[in-house]
């Protein structure tokens, strides 16, 4: 295997930051970062403006909704794209729509013209660009970066994406709109969204990693056709691998008991039965996202375990037992404290997810089996949250919160047993290139690694003569 001495250093990187001994992901990792910059900026500045223009909580709720339904509608058909198209030419076009939508909704904001419609169309459209955005972006990972270093990819993005998508952005929107407007909160999302856009386009093209045969019926059939054959091959991939079909479903039930009490309940229990406000509130929530980041950056610092299934299902399983804590809580602090563990072992096997997906689904599939993963993903959020205030008023806030608290580790105790799971990961081993590397590196003081391009070509796919990763 041809080696790249652009990649080469003479001291080894922690675990967490290895994969920025790649030109390629330095470049894309630029682009992340901004483009988490305007999505913060643009959640709140669309609160604000909504506001501005005298719009209420049902006005908030529609646009809230278009943007849902924006991202929902499309998402299955964008996995069939992000397995025949360049992802790189995808999610181009996916920041450039958003930059787009952002700047208009700036312009109209600045201007005095906005409407309510306005920004429900907006949102809507920026949702359905948002669909195709997580399965091009999971597909492309795996061919910039070697496959022992896709946990720490997705540990570190799991911790960069609360903290700058959850924290940092929205702190600059409010301080913007605080001296200036809301309009000016989108102008900057917009901007930041322009600079990503061209740090992406600095990321090399790689090809679509299908085979030669199945990347050309494009040509001979209908397109309609394709994107539906496309379809129902990702769902029977899905249908007859055990660890998927397993982990999707518990994952659904768990979304389904837990999202509504997180996003919906915990207010409540915080004002009736606390006394407190909207500042502990948003401590609750800052204390979920730090979790997050911390759970996330302790993932990517490890080598993936060997049980990596029964880790991560039992983790998010046993996870949600601070739901149990926050049901008897007697302070605001102690639900801080709750969510804090909440979101680090909720983050964490986000992180085996994200890397699983990545190593065992085949290449020419991962795009729909993302899209799939999204779309079971987010079509359960609203579920549980319209959910959840009925249930509380019917066996009580209590609970649900245990209820919450108590049913996933239930239902991850089960998807464990009845997919034979601790089986299956013991014959389709994780580890062993993880080991490789790590012995191959601690033979000298300087380690070089594979291009992504060369991985790709001596699988004997097309290469492309641009995509250098020096």
């Amino acid at each position: 295997m041809s080696q790249s001495p652009s990649v080469t250093t003479g001291r080894r990187l922690p675990r967490a930051l290895s994969p920025f001994r790649h030109s390629a992901y330095r470049r894309l990792g630029l682009a992340l970062f901004f483009s988490l910059i305007m999505s913060g900026l643009w959640m709140v500045a669309m609160v604000w403006e909504v506001i501005r223009i005298d719009g209420g909580a049902r006005d908030l709720s529609l646009v809230t909704m278009c943007a849902a339904i924006g991202t929902i509608v499309p998402a299955l058909a964008a996995g069939v794209v992000a397995d025949r198209v360049p992802q790189k030419i995808i999610l181009l076009g996916v920041e450039a729509a958003h930059v787009t939508l952002f700047a208009t909704a700036a312009f109209l904001g600045i201007s005095g013209q906005t409407q309510l419609w306005h920004l429900a169309v907006i949102a809507f459209l920026g949702g359905a660009a948002m669909a195709f955005y997580y399965p091009a972006y999971s597909a492309w990972l795996p061919a910039l970066v070697p496959p022992e270093e896709l946990l720490a990819v997705n540990g570190f993005e799991g911790m960069l994406r609360p903290s700058l998508q959850q924290a940092a952005g929205p702190a600059l929107a409010g301080v913007v709109i605080g001296v200036a407007s809301p309009g000016a909160a989108m102008a900057l999302a917009a901007l930041s969204g322009l600079i990503g856009l061209v740090a992406l386009g600095t990321v090399p093209l790689t090809p679509v990693r299908r085979q030669p045969a199945e990347a050309s019926d494009v040509a001979r059939v209908h397109p309609i056709r394709t994107m539906f054959t496309d379809i129902a091959e990702g769902f029977r991939y899905f249908l007859v691998t055990p660890w998927l079909l397993a982990t999707l479903l518990f994952a659904s039930l768990m979304i389904l008991v837990m999202m509504g009490p997180l996003e919906v309940l915990i207010p409540f229990l915080i004002k009736d039965r606390l006394g407190g406000g909207a500042g502990d509130h948003a401590l609750v929530l800052a204390g979920f996202g730090i979790g997050g980041a911390l759970g996330s950056l302790v993932m990517a610092s490890r080598r993936l375990p060997r049980r990596y299934l029964t880790v991560m299902i039992l983790l998010w399983g046993f996870g949600s037992l601070p739901f149990v804590a926050m049901a008897y809580a007697t302070a605001v602090w102690q639900i801080i404290a709750a969510a804090t563990v909440l979101g680090a072992l909720f983050s964490a096997p986000m992180v085996i997810w994200g890397t699983l997906l990545q190593r065992r689904v085949p290449p020419h599939l991962l795009g729909r089996v993302s899209s799939l993963d999204f779309f079971v993903s987010i079509s359960l959020m609203p579920v549980s949250m319209a959910l959840a205030g009925p249930v509380a008023d019917l066996i009580g806030l209590r609970a649900t919160f245990i209820a919450a608290g108590v049913l996933p580790a239930l239902f991850a105790v089960a998807a464990i047993l009845l997919a034979r799971l601790p089986r299956d990961e013991l014959a389709n081993p994780l580890d062993v290139t993880e080991a490789a590397e790590e012995e191959t590196a601690s033979d000298g003081d300087e380690a070089s690694v594979p291009r992504a391009e060369d991985v790709a070509c001596e699988a004997g796919q097309e290469c492309f003569a641009g995509a250098s990763d020096s």
